[in-house]
């Protein structure tokens, strides 16, 4: 007889509804029973997930397995079943001496839910969580196929940038702005897996409101899915210590998870260094100083515990996430470009307002100026073009040596990066009244990243400036790997009274450096922000 003629109605769709957790001596095998039938087995001895079964089709890669980093090796793991307010949860605990992870599977939801706390940094320098997926099932990531590097013909640089069908692609193609990148997806005709980063989820992780890094790899065997906590990827501030998270690896038939989705009740399920809500206090105030009908205003509040942001709105009114308690560096940007800083302490239970105005001012006179001061490339040439693939991409506009006409050309005819020996120096000519070549004036070159210690250096009318000192060295590619923001720098030339003439001047911007690989895009570098010439 079929259990369902002996229970009520309501007793057989509790059991139908319930998570399951099935043990093995060598795997926890969860399943959801979910409408569409979802089910995860992790190995006891690693952590890693070696099966993901969603609506009948394997979806883990059979060869290598999904997991944080590129696995633990050995882990302790155990299993726990739990009911917190009236759901059912199967919590997986995999621990190591400086690392706990954690895997949550709830009633009737396809969906990973994870948690990552650590007390050291993984020796590999980096943090991340890997879904190694089917790619007969997932083949298309969600930035144009950028990052997908199967069937490769050549390499283009090191181990991570590929030519596939005449186009470069990268891993590091993938990548979007931290303040943006809530949810990221890899899809296939009958289903979808999304990484889900909500909320506070990147507090604990490094680089800003700006910072990017790899999402997706489609790469022929297995297509990659990751969540990077924190890397060595163009990286501009310390790693944290703490509980990253939560986050989720979310499957469906072709919907995209909502990026404010609440995953507040990991909370009660026992993650170590979780924060509730009630243990968090909040910022507001008002940025003045950006024209927010020109730039968008981001405020940014960072210590070495945590990170957090918020847009403004277009009255430049501001309020933060929930936030830890602590004192905070407090950031206002226009655009990308930092306008001004502040600090403000934060206590649980409370809301501080702290106000925050731009400190940079715009000169009296500009004679020229190229660009925006927004922190970013925008507009230049090839800036359309750099986030998904590499500078050497026949896609790619000529990167010159240029020449910038003042008045006459457009704003794709200046570069947005200068390479030793490639492409520089970028010649700027400029037209001046008598009334505008008198008296002494100032060159301004604003840099968003360098690369092996590349910084302007210029000639205004014959007469060389001054060779700025080496900026602070971020050792990793940047602009070959679609990267265009690091410490960000402004470089100020004093042209003395009689440096500039009535009629055409004549200005050179190169590169100085003593270090990389003259003439490739591998040599000493930076990309601009914006240049002016004002007093």
């Amino acid at each position: 007889m079929k259990l369902s003629s002996l229970l009520p109605l309501a007793a057989f769709t509790a059991i139908v509804d319930a998570v399951t957790l099935t043990t093995t001596s060598s795997a926890y095998t969860v399943n959801a029973n979910s409408a569409n039938s979802f089910e995860i087995t992790v190995s006891r001895s690693s952590c890693d997930i070696t099966s993901i079964l969603y609506m009948g089709t394997q979806v883990q890669y059979a060869s290598t397995y999904s997991h944080i980093g590129s696995g633990l090796g050995t882990a302790t793991v155990s299993a726990q079943e739990i009911n917190s307010g009236g759901t059912n949860y199967v919590k997986i605990t995999c621990e190591t001496s400086t690392l706990i992870h954690y895997y949550v599977i709830r009633d009737t939801d396809s969906t990973i839910h994870m948690a990552t706390y650590i007390t050291a940094e993984p020796s590999v320098g980096e943090l991340r969580w890997i879904g190694r997926l089917n790619a007969a099932a997932l083949p298309n990531d969600d930035v144009s196929q950028a990052s997908d590097t199967g069937g490769s013909s050549s390499t283009v640089e090191g181990s991570d940038v590929f030519v596939v069908n005449g186009q470069t692609r990268s891993k590091f193609y993938s990548s979007q702005r931290f303040i943006d990148d809530q949810v990221h997806c890899l899809s296939g005709s009958a289903m979808k897996a999304c990484m889900l980063v909500p909320g506070t989820a990147y507090e604990t992780s490094s680089g800003g409101p700006f910072f990017r890094d790899i999402n997706t790899n489609p790469s022929g065997a297995y297509n990659a899915l990751y969540w990077y906590m924190n890397s060595g990827h163009v990286q501009t501030e310390d790693r944290r210590m703490g509980l990253y998270g939560p986050y989720a690896c979310v499957f469906s038939r072709s919907g995209t998870p909502s990026g404010k989705t609440d995953l507040s009740f990991m909370g009660n399920l026992g993650l170590q260094g979780f924060v509730a809500a009630s243990g968090r206090g909040y910022v507001n105030g008002k940025g003045s100083g950006v024209d927010v009908s020109k730039y968008q205003a981001v405020v940014h509040w960072y210590n070495s515990a945590a990170q957090y942001w918020a847009y403004a709105d277009s009255s430049n009114n501001f309020a933060s996430p929930a936030m830890k308690p602590g004192t905070y560096t407090q950031v206002l940007y226009q655009g990308e470009f930092k306008v001004a800083t502040t600090s403000v302490t934060v206590t649980a239970g409370t809301t501080v307002t702290k106000n925050i105005a731009s400190t940079f001012t715009a000169p009296a006179t500009t004679l020229f100026q190229i660009g925006d001061w927004d922190g970013k490339p925008t507009g230049f040439r090839n800036a359309d073009k750099q986030l998904r693939m590499h500078p050497s991409d026949s896609r790619m506009s000529s990167w010159g040596p240029l020449t910038y006409t003042v008045g006459s050309s457009a704003l794709s005819d200046f570069p947005m990066a200068v390479f030793k020996g490639l492409n520089d120096p970028v010649t700027i000519q400029v037209t001046l009244t008598a009334a505008q070549a008198t008296g002494a004036a100032t060159l301004r070159v604003g840099t968003t990243l360098q690369f092996a210690g590349g910084r302007p250096y210029v000639v205004i009318n014959g007469k060389a400036g001054a060779t700025p000192a080496a900026p602070t060295v971020i050792d990793s590619r940047g602009v070959t790997r679609g990267a265009y923001r690091g410490l960000g720098n402004i470089y100020d030339f004093a042209i003395a009274s009689g440096g500039l003439v009535t009629g055409v001047n004549t200005i050179t911007v190169g590169v100085a450096s003593g270090s990389g690989t003259d003439g490739t895009f591998l040599a000493a570098n930076y990309i601009f922000d914006a240049v002016s010439l004002f007093r």
